[in-house]
């Protein structure tokens, strides 16, 4: 299994230099990816709760470095280390101009992009944006149609329900062919359909491992039914604990615990078929040091088994 991180970019840790730094830190430590999020508001009396534990929406939230510019910025002080969205909210952007964006990412990186997306969870956002919350698996649908188009049409040409791109040259192409690794998020019978059906893999969370596998079921049965191969599919898993110093109660782990159970959670998942996880702190702590702390903690039990 690949080991993550998350790139720093929001609360305490939304500064540029810190960003670069700490991609070739995490770099050098031996990981095999980094991770950015996004967010654009932290409203005042949120539309929505937040997934997960009391639904309070993390107060680190309120600052949010854009995801793209995090990974450029990652981009530029890495080499070889793989660039990955976990979640890019793709609906919020035209579809045309979020392709060229993350085309030039991928020229940037020298083919290093996986481009994971999701819905998002809070209506505020849509409406801060001007996206209409109603529709978005069909909009998500005609948005991967377009871009699709735009990696991969010698002529670009679209004619959908919400754009329509007349027949054009577009010949900034990804470095990888034919087009960047997709990953779609979700937990929804139709979102695990979308994902085997025609991306490259799933975005999860951590969760416990039989709802895990079972979610996972339900793309690879998808994947078999659209005559794709179920095998080719990776996961890819998302940790967000709180490092104590104490062990936390076995119902705690993964949400918290010691270095050492996040690793020994991170071996579990191995065993249950993910392909890939990462850990991101960023909602647990402020402190820089133990952001970094953590992560040679946990690559350095990996990798030794």
């Amino acid at each position: 299994m690949r080991l993550g991180y998350t790139v720093p970019q929001y609360g305490a840790f939304a500064d540029p230099d810190f960003i670069r730094q700490a991609s070739t830190d995490l770099e050098e430590m031996g990981y095999d990816s980094l991770w950015a999020g996004d967010r654009i508001l932290l409203p005042l009396t949120p539309s929505d709760p937040y997934p997960g534990g009391d639904g309070t929406v993390p107060p680190a939230f309120g600052t949010f470095f854009d995801p793209l510019t995090a990974l450029t910025l990652a981009a530029v002080g890495t080499r070889e280390i793989r660039l990955g969205t976990s979640t890019l909210n793709a609906l919020w952007q035209p579809p045309v101009l979020l392709a060229r964006t993350l085309t030039s990412l991928d020229l940037l990186s020298h083919g290093r992009l996986d481009v994971g997306i999701g819905l998002g969870w809070l209506r505020d956002e849509y409406v801060a944006t001007g996206v209409p919350w109603r529709g978005r698996g069909d909009r998500l649908e005609e948005t991967l149609d377009l871009m699709e188009a735009v990696w991969t049409g010698e002529v670009v040409e679209h004619k959908g329900a919400l754009w329509t791109v007349p027949p054009s040259h577009i010949d900034l192409k990804p470095c990888q062919r034919p087009r960047p690794p997709i990953l779609l998020a979700g937990y929804t019978p139709p979102a695990l359909e979308r994902a085997g059906r025609r991306a490259d893999g799933w975005l999860s969370a951590a969760m416990p491992m039989p709802y895990l596998t079972s979610l996972w079921g339900l793309a690879l049965e998808a994947a078999s039914r659209a005559g794709r191969d179920p095998s080719a599919l990776r996961m890819v898993v998302r940790v967000n604990p709180e490092i104590t110093e104490s062990p936390a109660r076995a119902g705690q782990v993964p949400h918290a615990g010691t270095v050492r159970q996040v690793a020994d959670y991170l071996l579990t998942l191995a065993e249950a078929g993910a392909h890939e996880a990462f850990v991101d702190l960023q909602t647990t702590t402020s402190s820089r040091q133990q952001f970094l702390d953590v992560a040679h903690g946990l690559v350095t039990m990996l990798r030794a088994g």
